[in-house]
């Protein structure tokens, strides 16, 4: 019925039903045979029509200006969510943990606001899980496993945790040489490091860690203090890696790590998502698959 009803708006728009069947290049008689139609439908007549001229009846004026706005709004509310699904503009909200999104992922970031100018990105940076399904983000990056079938996931890399000091805590309290050692030296952890367990590398044999002398719900501060020499930190490969590279972390216990977590990309099931969203997403597959930070057997 509504396709019927926008061509009897356009009848009337164009005067006549020779003059809407050229404009919508159909038929003068399957145009006249759908107006009959919808009028049977409605129990009343639409239009007088005779060879030269034709007219509004008032039942037929009075639908006329009660469907054209209607019309115009289904049409511009179609356009909008068309303009939505297939250009990358508008508001993208995203989920990410502090250690991903502070840091390895800033070139996603700046190239998301480079390359798209109508696109606002606002990044909400915890390490919460929230619930994507409130609406209050579009997508979320995750570490570990997602249970959660009401979601799309995508998997775009691994996340490794290592055991680092600062070379003069080592120097000053020894280094450990075996996981045993851990019970002698002041362990610094983050949630949830403190219910996890080392692996060796070679052939996974597993040791649970002893307490922490530090727990805290934050992954920087276990780092900042193994910098200033308070202890041993249990620390993502991601938010160390410059420290190590620079000197200032040593890695404890090489052979050994915990094991390593993949990261998702996280979004409410949609048929369609936006067209930010589908943009986002390959763009962290494309950065995700040459990030060495992001790979499960990355070296030090």
């Amino acid at each position: 019925m509504l396709d019927d009803l926008q061509l009897f708006v356009s009848i009337v728009d164009a005067g006549s039903l020779n003059a809407a069947a050229r404009r919508l290049v159909i038929p003068t008689a399957t145009l006249s045979r759908r107006l009959q139609a919808l009028e049977r439908e409605l129990g009343c007549r639409l239009l007088h029509r005779s060879a030269r001229r034709m007219e509004l009846t008032a039942e037929g004026g009075q639908y006329y200006e009660q469907c054209r706005p209607l019309l115009q709004s289904l049409s511009q509310a179609a356009a909008t969510l068309a303009d939505s699904l297939h250009q990358v503009k508008g508001v993208l909200r995203v989920l990410s943990p502090l250690s991903l999104g502070n840091d390895v992922l800033v070139p996603v970031w700046r190239r998301m606001l480079k390359d798209y100018p109508d696109l606002r990105l606002e990044l909400h940076l915890n390490n919460a899980i929230d619930d994507l399904l409130s609406g209050m983000a579009d997508l979320a990056l995750r570490v570990g496993e997602q249970p959660d079938s009401s979601l799309n996931q995508r998997r775009l890399g691994w996340v490794r945790t290592l055991l680092v000091a600062a070379p003069a805590y080592l120097a000053k309290q020894g280094e450990p040489r075996t996981p045993g050692d851990l019970a002698r030296h002041a362990l610094l952890v983050a949630e949830p490091f403190e219910r996890w367990h080392l692996q060796r590398r070679d052939d996974g044999a597993a040791w649970e860690l002893p307490p922490p002398r530090l727990r805290v719900n934050d992954m920087l501060l276990p780092r900042r203090l193994a910098e200033a020499g308070v202890g041993i930190a249990v620390c993502p490969h991601s938010l160390c890696h410059r420290q190590l590279a620079e000197g200032g972390l040593r890695q404890v216990l090489a052979g050994w790590e915990m094991p390593a977590q993949p990261v998702y990309a996280v979004w409410p099931q949609r048929r369609y998502p936006p067209a930010r969203v589908r943009v986002l997403l390959d763009v962290l597959a494309e950065f995700a698959e040459t990030e060495p930070l992001l790979s499960r057997s990355a070296g030090i």
